[in-house]
């Protein structure tokens, strides 16, 4: 099977019906589609088929809801660089992915061919970053940056390392979940960098681990790469303790250590897909009381207006007087603490 990118390709392969078709089509005029066959292998599982196949729910546009929710604009000094944090910045050299996620805060850019960086570009993002000393550490995103071909990454990753300042490199991706063919010798051996080089995977269910999504982790992991994931709150997918038990775990056992577990940002027509935050905390929470710390990421939100992120979790510490403290147990009792300096 081919990649799917519109409506009659969804028809044809009998994921819409066919008085569905005039409204994906309104969707796929505002926001990409593209599904891949390791995603379409997937679609048994709801969790995974909710995360990529166009809904005319996302038809429905809230007056709250933004097209650049985090401001990324606000802090973009140059195309393809946002300097939100003093020490590190993203850098953007494209914005397509293999697949299009129904609940991406940067969809009103995703896909768009003006968003590519192109030679000249690319070299005034790279200039930015060597003029700015503070640069400790550059995030390769976009888009999906193993959606360039190995020649191209390859000689931007070159380019960050002959920056004295930079000290780390991260890049994120979906490419090993929905894509795992691409990871390919030749791609590990991009990859393979003096600079400590770390790879972020974005993962919301289990269920999108499978034995071909394992084995590319694997070969990941076995070439020295260190692996981490980011995860989005979604409802009905994975909002539940033990949905993201189950999520946290499977992450861990092939080596890739659970980082962040995104708050939905107010993305235009994503809001089926959002969780309050009271729940989120709660879940979160809970998760405490069962998983090892070693499985469970930070929960965040993203402030909109380009405010940054900050935890969301439920505070367990609660001030109580001079140096004294409350503290909440995973037995959800009190227990009083003093440090006695």
């Amino acid at each position: 099977m081919t990649y799917l990118r519109t409506s009659s390709d969804l028809l044809k392969h009998k994921l819409i019906a066919e008085d569905k078709i005039e409204a994906i089509e309104k969707v796929a005029e505002q926001f990409q589609v593209s599904l891949s066959p390791e995603v379409i292998k997937a679609f048994e599982h709801e969790e995974v088929r909710q995360q990529y196949l166009p809904s005319e729910n996302e038809l429905k546009i809230l007056p709250e809801e933004l097209r650049d929710p985090i401001g990324d604009q606000t802090f973009t000094p140059v195309k393809g660089i946002t300097h939100r944090y003093p020490d590190r910045v993203l850098l953007k050299p494209l914005h397509t992915c293999s697949v299009y996620c129904r609940f991406c805060f940067r969809r009103e850019k995703v896909g768009q061919a003006d968003e590519i960086l192109r030679q000249g570009e690319l070299k005034k993002a790279l200039n930015y970053i060597k003029d700015h000393k503070e640069i400790w550490e550059v995030i390769l995103t976009g888009g999906d940056p193993l959606s360039l071909s190995a020649k191209k990454l390859s000689a931007i990753l070159d380019e960050l390392e002959a920056i004295e300042h930079v000290k780390i490199i991260r890049i994120h991706t979906r490419i090993p979940l929905v894509a795992p063919e691409k990871v390919t010798d030749e791609l590990l051996e991009v990859l393979d960098r003096e600079k400590a080089t770390y790879l972020i995977l974005h993962c919301n269910s289990h269920k999108e681990l499978s034995d071909d999504v394992k084995k590319a982790i694997k070969r990941l992991s076995k070439s020295g790469l260190p692996l981490l994931s980011q995860s989005v709150l979604l409802k009905n997918i994975n909002d539940s303790t033990e949905k993201l038990e189950k999520l946290f775990r499977s992450l861990l056992e092939i080596r890739v250590k659970p980082y962040y577990l995104h708050h939905p940002d107010l993305a235009q027509g994503t809001s089926h897909f959002r969780v309050s935050l009271e729940n989120g905390r709660q879940i979160t929470a809970d998760l405490r009381k069962t998983l090892s710390g070693l499985a469970q990421p930070l929960y965040v939100l993203d402030v909109p207006g380009g405010l940054g992120k900050v935890p969301a979790g439920k505070e367990f510490i609660q001030e109580s007087g001079k140096e004294a403290w409350k503290i909440q147990t995973i037995h959800d009792t009190f227990v009083d603490y003093q440090d006695y300096l």
